[in-house]
């Protein structure tokens, strides 16, 4: 099982994503990753948002659990306490990678669109454009996702 953080980063009413092309598909996904070895999923969230973003994170809560293919994920609800957006260096950035692993761009996208561009998961997606700024639910939901 791999163990996945991510973080739910909001700001002017838009929300802090990785816009992707890769295999002739178009979408957009959270920034995060996997746990490396003795981090929780906090450091996780905070160390890769980091690397992908640039931009430093202070983690305010859990906001959501997915199970997908077996494997678990947690989104963090993060604000922004310093760096600079879009300055990432992670490995995902790094210049002659196998062109099968697509592109990475970190973009802001308003949270009106975040239903309607194909943003995943679909279910913390539309979590975050219902539940911002003061509606999240008390107990973070659990989503079971078998496939994108």
């Amino acid at each position: 099982m791999r163990i996945r953080a991510a973080a739910i980063l909001i700001q002017n009413n838009g929300l802090a994503l990785l816009e992707r092309h890769r295999t002739g598909m178009h979408y957009f996904t959270f920034p995060g990753g996997g746990l490396d070895t003795g981090e929780t999923p906090e450091q996780a969230v905070v160390r890769e948002v980091r690397e992908e973003l640039g931009v430093d994170i202070r983690v305010i809560r859990l906001a959501a659990e997915v199970w997908f293919r077996g494997n678990q994920q947690f989104f963090f609800l993060v604000e922004q306490t310093g760096g600079e957006f879009g300055s990432g260096t992670g490995e995902e950035f790094a210049s002659g990678l196998d062109p099968a692993r697509g592109t990475y761009e970190p973009t802001w996208l308003p949270l009106e669109q975040v239903t309607v561009q194909n943003v995943l998961p679909k279910p913390v997606a539309a979590l975050a454009a219902k539940s911002h700024p003061n509606n999240w639910p008390a107990e973070p939901p659990i989503f079971m996702e078998e496939g994108i």
